[in-house]
C-alpha cells in the first residue's frame, strides 16, 4: 500500500469549467498506480470540482448559464458581497456542487465514462490561481 499527493495548480481566466482529466491521467501514469482511490480536493470555497461530459462544449455553457439563473449575481439578494456581485453567488454555487471527488483507479486506468471529464468549475468572474490536491492511495 502506498500513497502520493500532487498539487495540481490551474490558473483560470473567468467563470467556466477548466478540464483536469490529462493532467490527472498524465500522473496516474508517470507513477504507476495500479489499484487504489484517488481523492481530488479543491482547496477554494468560491470553485468546486465536477465529473462532467467531455464530448459537446455546449453542455458546459448550459451548466453556467443554468447556475447563474439558480445564484444570480445581484448584490442585492445577499449581505457578503465583498468581492463585487460574484463573491456570493460562487460561495453558493461552490455549495451546490463539489469540493471533493473520489474516483477508482483499477489496472492503471481511472475509471470514467466513455463521455466524461474531470473539471474546476470556476465560479468567479476574474482569474484565480487555484490549486487542487490530488491524494492516491493503493498498490
Amino acid at each position: 500500500m502506498r500513497q502520493k499527493f500532487l498539487n495540481l495548480v490551474v490558473n483560470t481566466s473567468g467563470q467556466r469549467l477548466y478540464e483536469i482529466t490529462d493532467q490527472t491521467i498524465e500522473w496516474i501514469e508517470k507513477n504507476k498506480f495500479s489499484n487504489g482511490m484517488l481523492n481530488l480536493s479543491i482547496q477554494h470555497t468560491s470553485a468546486s470540482l465536477i465529473v462532467q461530459e467531455n464530448a459537446d462544449p455546449d453542455v458546459q455553457k448550459d451548466l453556467i448559464n443554468y447556475f447563474d439563473k439558480l445564484v444570480p449575481m445581484d448584490d442585492q439578494l445577499y449581505i457578503h458581497s465583498s468581492e463585487g456581485k460574484d463573491d456570493m453567488p460562487a460561495h453558493i454555487k461552490s455549495a451546490l456542487t463539489n469540493n471533493q471527488i473520489s474516483l477508482s483507479i483499477k489496472e492503471s486506468k481511472l475509471i470514467l465514462g466513455t463521455w466524461q471529464g474531470i473539471y474546476l468549475f470556476e465560479h468567479r468572474l476574474d482569474s484565480h490561481k487555484r490549486t487542487i490536491v490530488h491524494h492516491y492511495i493503493g498498490d
